[in-house]
């Protein structure tokens, strides 16, 4: 197995909000909303796994990535 990396954190948990937005306005149906559900549990997998990898608590790995994805810093400007 391949380690994960933080950037795959992220890019998998962006694929999770792609996938929400996509069903956020179609009533629920467990076929309509299957690739939201098993985004969000690839993400899920993911984050326990590289908290485990990395000795980190998965709570804080989970909700560093969130504030990373959802409150991105705005790059400097180094001109």
């Amino acid at each position: 197995m391949t380690a994960i990396s933080f950037d795959d954190l992220i890019n998998a948990e962006r694929a999770v909000l792609e996938a929400h937005g996509a069903v956020r306005d179609v009533p629920y149906s467990a076929e309509a909303w299957k690739p939201w559900v098993d985004a969000a549990a690839d993400f899920q997998a993911k984050v326990t796994k590289y908290a485990r990898e990395q000795g980190a608590d998965r709570v804080s790995v989970e909700m560093d990535v969130k504030k990373a994805v959802r409150h991105p810093q705005p790059e400097d400007d180094a001109a």
